[in-house]
């Protein structure tokens, strides 16, 4: 029987059936790349025929803009969870920073989605929550390095854009890595170390202020 599929006998309700879709897409995404996914690729992989599959998503497109909005919503959902995770802004950078790589390292497709090119050309459609959930999390890191100087944390004279860029650096530059090197330990193991070592160097320590 295949990977996280149930026995044919079975008959699923459609929400745990597109789910279950979604993931085995998600992991196929990740093997191949989103567009070289077919829904045979899928299909083969739950046991199931590609009418069964057709009978939740119409089309691998929708398949696609499915995940996309998924994706789309955990993002949204981690930046809310740092946001609350902790009266101190810089902790809640440094949260808002784990926990999008800890996302990556669950969903390592992830990254693919967000420099995926539709052959249609319809990209907003595919990337638009993504897109929309990663602004909003850059203008929350941004926001939160603002805190931390207004209350004396990081210094003065720091640029929040240019901090905002350096932190988003860590995690791309992280990603890109586990891209190439398809290590998902890479993402955590490092991850915390890294983000520490940037914060302290935007403390408000001695002539730093």
């Amino acid at each position: 029987m295949a990977h996280g599929s149930a026995p044919l006998s079975v008959r699923l309700p459609a929400e745990t059936r597109r789910a279950e879709i979604r993931q085995v897409a998600l992991e196929l995404a990740f093997k191949v790349g989103p567009t070289q996914v077919t829904t045979g690729m899928i299909a083969a992989q739950l046991g199931l025929s590609q009418p069964a599959i057709y009978k939740h998503f119409p089309s691998k497109g929708d398949i696609l803009v499915e995940i996309a909005r998924h994706l789309g919503e955990k993002i949204a959902q981690n930046t809310d969870e740092a946001k609350a995770s902790s009266t101190d802004p810089v902790i809640r950078v440094r949260n808002l920073v784990l926990l999008h790589l800890q996302l990556v390292k669950h969903y390592p497709a992830l990254p693919e989605f967000m420099i995926m090119r539709d052959p249609k050309g319809d990209h907003f459609a595919l990337q638009g929550a993504i897109q929309t959930a990663m602004a909003a999390y850059r203008t929350t890191i941004q926001t939160e390095v603002k805190s931390a100087i207004q209350s004396g944390q990081f210094r003065a004279t720091l640029a929040p854009t240019d901090a905002t860029t350096l932190i988003i650096g860590v995690v791309q530059s992280l990603v890109l890595r586990m891209m190439v090197s398809r290590n998902l330990d890479t993402l955590t193991a490092d991850g915390a170390r890294l983000i520490d070592m940037q914060l302290a160097g935007f403390s408000a320590t001695g002539d730093n202020r």
